[in-house]
């Protein structure tokens, strides 16, 4: 088989598949059905109303291809992050809870499989509320761009210097539940498993779209828009992920702290208990990140419980 180093207009879209099957979710969100035979990508294009350019670009930068950032559109990349979002809000996360559901005792006799869901559902609430700020805000904001409509209160700078790594979490709970949820040989929870695993590893592709090809072209389109000097830069996107501690043991006192965690207490409830300063607690869970790399409050209540730091009659439900 014939192995493409960059993708061109020339190639047939079987081709490309052939090369990269994971480029079916990219025409998928491009709108591009299929049962296009032969067609070559500028034919399917044309006759799908594609912008033929942008879809090479993304298609090149997803299979780490070089690719041609100049080729860009707006409005068609704007377009398929939308369908982007459709997907993971309405089918892919709606899906992986259903079987997540199937795969754990959810009966209420398994604490932590309740605290897995609890985990999920409240991952899923951030992800939408991350995904509708961008349609309803940023995606709007460019539309207004591509109007001519500059906004001196708001640029894309504003969007980048905030935009998370919402993947993170995800594989926080696969590394939970690889960790402390005994499986009993379950072949559903691994198929689960892997669900999240691909979930994850299209979020950090999604992500990266919009980090490396999305954002410098909105960028562009402002500096064209906009007078000298006024447009704001966009900072490089600092690394929050710092050497972290990798000892599993906590100290006693970090163990109080991860059991105040579990019980929903503030840091400064947890100061205030332990008699402590803000920072110290402060540092104390910053350590305890760097040991056993959970960084939210469910997933240390998942390991205090599973650890025996806490009782299920402790817990805010």
């Amino acid at each position: 088989m014939k192995q493409l180093s960059v993708y061109r207009a020339s190639d047939t879209m079987r081709e490309l598949i052939r090369d990269n099957s994971l480029l079916l979710m990219v025409m998928s969100r491009f709108g591009i059905s299929l049962g296009f035979g032969e067609g070559t990508v500028k034919e399917v294009c044309e006759k799908q109303g594609v912008h033929a350019p942008t879809f090479l670009a993304v298609a090149n930068f997803v299979s780490q291809k070089e690719y041609d950032e100049s080729a860009l559109a707006l409005a068609p990349l704007v377009e398929y992050l939308k369908q982007a979002h459709t997907y993971f809000l309405d089918y892919n996360l709606p899906a992986i809870r259903r079987r997540l559901i199937d795969a754990i005792d959810c009966s209420g006799a398994d604490d932590v499989a309740f605290l897995i869901l609890r985990f999920y559902d409240e991952y899923v609430t951030e992800v939408r509320r991350h995904m509708e700020y961008e349609d309803s805000t940023v995606f709007a904001y460019v539309g207004r761009l591509l109007q001519g409509l500059p906004d001196e209160r708001y640029t894309i700078g504003t969007f980048a210097d905030k935009h998370d790594h919402i993947e993170d979490k995800l594989k926080e709970l696969k590394d939970i539940i690889v960790s402390y949820y005994p499986q009993k040989a379950n072949d559903l929870l691994n198929s689960v498993l892997f669900d999240i695993i691909n979930c994850e590893a299209d979020l950090t592709q999604h992500r990266r779209v919009e980090d490396q090809l999305f954002i410098p072209v909105v960028r562009r389109l402002e500096e064209e828009l906009m007078t000298r000097g006024t447009a704001s830069p966009i900072r490089p996107q600092e690394d929050d992920e710092e050497s972290a501690l990798r000892l599993n043991v906590l100290s006693e006192r970090e163990k109080e702290i991860v059991h105040c965690v579990a019980m929903g207490m503030t840091n400064k409830e947890i100061a205030d208990a332990l008699c402590l300063s803000i920072n110290t607690v402060t540092t104390h869970r910053r350590n305890i990140t760097g040991k056993l790399q959970i960084h939210t409050p469910n997933g240390l209540t998942i390991y205090a419980l599973v650890n025996n730091l806490v009782t299920l009659d402790e817990i805010k439900m």
